[in-house]
């Protein structure tokens, strides 16, 4: 997507996937000081440890709902997503709508430069069973093709972990309430299983029946802008197969996402529509549509059904 160089990152989550209450603890304190993640106090403020200071901020950053500061310096600020998603009265502030588990997976797969394991598994690893160290040994062999100072086998290591540990629920006791014991959120997209609890792991594939409409559209709006903005086409191909399209990062099957491209018509109003002429398969722009326009009528839909 572009012809610039590209930056990886494999750590900075402090070995912690991120847990329920982090992205808004970050969000609100951000608010209320936007230098509060290089603060003494810090810990006081959020309420944990050191380690985890650091990895909310990271986990913050990764999901896009705080940025570092435009001037270049230690503070954070809100995006406008975060805002609209984790102000008090934002669209779901506390990730109570499963839409926003399914919206936090594609901002965190889709981020490349600070989520480079999540973005090169769901994109680029293909093995229709793995283990972590199978895992593991791929993304080193590709690190290995990266320019500048080679990645340490041991933080690939610990990052495929943590990889693991924000899609497949852990083991340990239910009694156990312990801050970093809780699994992730996305544990409950079950994008990734591991079927009868042995070493192996696999990736669930398929038509994501839990996946609304309208995520799936805003990834595809996003997909679209970065992969070819001013193209008023965009083939079925790219966004099924190409790295960071929705088709990958949501493990979406081809055929299945046909099915959801044909909605796409009614679902825009027109704006968007599918069609397949002397055998292209493409989604056609009318009119473009403001992402963050799409989550606030997914969100309204969403209360309108409850």
């Amino acid at each position: 997507m572009g012809a610039t160089a590209v930056q990886h990152s494999f750590s900075g989550h402090e070995t912690f996937p991120f847990r329920y209450p982090w992205l808004k603890k970050g969000f609100d304190a951000v608010r209320e000081d936007p230098g509060v993640f290089v603060r003494d106090d810090a810990i006081t403020t959020l309420g944990v440890g050191k380690n985890m200071v650091r990895s909310i901020r990271h986990w913050c950053l990764t999901a896009g709902v705080l940025a570092e500061s435009r001037d270049g310096g230690a503070a954070l600020r809100p995006t406008d997503l975060g805002t609209l998603l984790l102000a008090d009265d934002g669209l779901d502030p506390y990730l109570e709508d499963p839409a926003t588990l399914w919206l936090l997976h594609w901002r965190i797969a889709s981020n490349r430069a600070r989520a480079t394991t999540w973005f090169w598994t769901f994109s680029h690893f293909h093995d229709p069973e793995f283990t972590r160290e199978a895992l593991g040994s791929a993304l080193y062999r590709w690190t290995q093709t990266l320019p500048g100072k080679r990645v340490a086998e041991s933080s690939l290591k610990r990052d495929v972990e943590v990889f693991l540990r924000t899609y497949v629920p852990s083991r340990q006791s239910r009694r156990d309430i312990a801050e970093d014991s809780l699994d992730c959120p996305l544990v409950e997209l079950g994008l990734i299983i591991q079927p009868g609890g042995g070493q192996a792991y696999q990736f669930h594939r398929g038509a994501q029946r839990g996946l609304p409409d309208g995520i799936l559209l805003y990834a595809v709006l996003c997909f679209w802008e970065a992969f070819s903005p001013t193209a008023e086409t965009l083939a079925l191909h790219d966004l099924a197969r190409q790295p960071g399209s929705p088709g990958r990062l949501f493990k979406i099957d081809e055929s299945s996402l046909v099915e959801r491209m044909e909605s796409m018509e009614q679902l825009t109003e027109g704006r968007l529509f599918y069609g397949e002429t002397a055998g292209l398969r493409q989604l056609y722009r009318r009119k473009r549509l403001d992402p963050n326009d799409v989550l606030t009528e997914v969100y309204a839909m969403a209360g309108r059904r409850r």
